[in-house]
């Protein structure tokens, strides 16, 4: 069983920056894919972001291209998402996924955390 966390989410203005953090227990994190959703008020969730299991390549939704960068520190078991430049529509609580595939896109694996509220003002 793999336990996961978000941190670091906030109110924040438009053109800030926030950085969430993901972390896990249970099994080493080294081991897993793991990807970022988000869910604004109404909206279906949607993909963010999502890094291979050694930091190999990265992938992100076209609209936080040149904004977002996700990175992993394995040994501390934490995946991290530096969100810059934000705008209002980034407004969403942000669920950190565990153990997804890749198959050309990220597909979510079976652990999800509880989410991190994220609000960009304008």
């Amino acid at each position: 069983q793999v336990h996961v966390g978000e941190s670091g989410g906030g109110l924040v203005q438009a053109g800030g920056s926030l950085r969430l953090s993901c972390a896990t227990s249970g099994r080493p994190l080294g081991n897993y894919n793991v990807g970022w959703f988000r869910q604004a008020p109404g909206k279906e969730r949607e993909f963010v972001a999502a890094i291979r299991w050694n930091a190999g390549s990265t992938d992100y939704a076209d609209s936080v291209k040149g904004r977002f960068t996700i990175s992993r520190d394995n040994a501390k078991n934490t995946v991290f998402l530096q969100m810059n430049s934000l705008k209002p529509e980034d407004t969403a609580v942000y669920y950190c996924n565990v153990g997804g595939v890749y198959g050309g896109t990220y597909s979510p694996g079976p652990y999800w955390g509880q989410g991190t509220q994220v609000t960009v003002s304008s």
